[in-house]
């Protein structure tokens, strides 16, 4: 169920919306979740961010940038520094949507694990969200490991059954074979209908994210792969106030310690966990 200033949604012919943008819609109002809203903009901008996490998602899958491990990553030197742990430091005097476009642009240059993917794809469907200077100002410190992110971006978990296109969700894989621990899990993007994207798989079913997943348990095993019930999003809200007002006022942040984990392919909550230790050792 979807609610705009306290009032049931009611969908208008003069709203031009395209296939993605309906689906989305229509699984919210089906859901028995309320889905509630301040304004009309709001909403929309929530829409739009989870079409571009689905175009994003879609373009990833369409370049050249392979898988790897945390510590066999590579990007284009022209706009990132590589650290010794694999991670991408956004270079001094380069602004961060120029960055973050040749990911996409020159994607042969990059290799990198499907966490740090799941970032890539956020920031590059913000990116295309919102108005480039308000992007440039939000993100300024980027830098890419694994599920570290920029407080803006306002990443959490949800436990949920109901999950709508442009979520991120993870298929465990409890018994993977210790000679491939990248093969733990995967971090994929809902695309809708059964579809996800995962950097390293593909665009599959959750029927064939399982079966890759089976095949690369440990051997004899007979613990299934299975998607958990949490989905990982963005603060949709929190980015719409930089996207309806650009000129919002940027106030100072914290940013969060960078946990280096050395572990690929981890979920969100496991990232949590390595991060509240820091917080609370």
């Amino acid at each position: 169920m979807i609610q705009l200033a306290g009032m049931d949604f009611q969908q208008s012919d003069m709203w031009q919306t395209d296939d993605i943008e309906r689906l989305i819609i229509r699984l919210m109002q089906d859901n028995p979740i309320v889905y509630s809203y301040q304004s009309k903009d709001e909403f929309l901008f929530e829409i739009k961010l989870r079409k571009n996490i689905i175009v994003s998602a879609k373009a990833m899958n369409q370049g050249n940038s392979p898988f790897s491990l945390l510590v066999e990553s590579r990007c284009n030197p022209e706009y990132w520094l590589l650290t010794n742990a694999g991670g991408f430091q956004l270079r001094d005097g380069v602004k961060p949507s120029d960055a973050i476009r040749d990911i996409y642009q020159n994607s042969s240059l990059y290799a990198f694990e499907c966490a740090t993917a799941i970032l890539i794809i956020y920031y590059h469907a913000v990116l295309n969200s919102m108005d480039e200077n308000a992007f440039n100002q939000l993100f300024r410190n980027l830098y890419l490991y694994s599920w570290h992110a920029d407080p803006d971006l306002g990443i959490h978990n949800m436990i949920t059954n109901y999950i709508l296109p442009g979520d991120v969700v993870y298929f465990n894989n409890p018994d993977y074979n210790p000679e491939t621990p990248w093969w733990r899990g995967e971090n994929a993007v809902v695309l809708g209908n059964d579809t996800y994207f995962g950097h390293g798989v593909g665009i599959e079913s959750a029927e064939h994210m399982i079966e890759f997943l089976n095949k690369t348990r440990r051997p004899g095993s007979n613990l299934s792969a299975y998607l958990k019930n949490f989905v990982t999003r963005p603060s949709f809200k929190h980015l719409a106030k930089y996207s309806i007002l650009p000129r919002a006022y940027i106030t100072p942040k914290i940013l969060h310690p960078i946990i280096l984990h050395n572990q690929s392919s981890i979920s969100y909550d496991q990232y949590l966990y390595y991060l509240n230790k820091v917080y609370s050792p």
